[in-house]
């Protein structure tokens, strides 16, 4: 017997492929039920709409993301490779062919001016991910605005690496953030 659990957990899995490859207006409920193998009736029962289903797949992609990216950070022999490791992870991710871009850029950008529960998942990842760059950069008593600056790198690094469908962007900017980091 299928659990309730298992049931959300595969909408959750097939909203996120379905999403982040069409975007969430143009994958209808119906598209999405078909995809995830369950009935209309179970879908609403288990999310109480597209954008509460928006918000709990970012929410998850957060976790997996982050877990990823610190294994790169994690393997890395120094702080500075430690911080530069997040281009290392986002050089990799840009590397498939499925690539595009930053799911939350992207989910903010079509419904963030909408949604203010879209927009406060969004945040909070930005801010995790500012909050994660920070931390090591002061840890290297390194100033404020290095990581910022360095954060700002990663955002628009991520934004080109979609848009180039190229790697390149993020090993620019990982150069950059090098020279900042060895310069202060």
């Amino acid at each position: 017997m299928t659990t309730d659990t298992e049931v959300r957990e595969r909408v959750l899995q097939a909203a996120d492929r379905l999403f982040y490859a069409k975007s969430a207006h143009a994958v209808g409920m119906d598209e999405l039920r078909a995809e995830a193998g369950v009935s209309l009736k179970k879908l609403y029962s288990l999310f109480d709409g597209k954008e509460a289903l928006v918000e709990e797949v970012l929410r998850k992609r957060e976790e997996a993301i982050t877990a990823e990216t610190m294994k790169y950070v994690q393997r890395a022999s120094t702080p500075v490779e430690q911080v530069l490791a997040v281009f290392d992870w986002m050089a990799d991710a840009s590397g498939t062919t499925d690539f595009r871009g930053c799911a939350f850029i992207n989910s903010y950008a079509e419904l963030g001016p909408s949604s203010d529960r879209v927009t406060a998942v969004v945040r909070h990842q930005k801010s995790g991910v500012r909050g994660a760059i920070a931390a090591m950069v002061a840890g290297m008593g390194k100033p404020a605005w290095v990581a910022d600056s360095i954060f700002l790198l990663f955002e628009g690094a991520m934004t080109n690496t979609a848009i180039t469908v190229s790697s390149e962007p993020a090993r620019q900017a990982q150069k950059a953030a090098r020279f900042l980091l060895e310069s202060t």
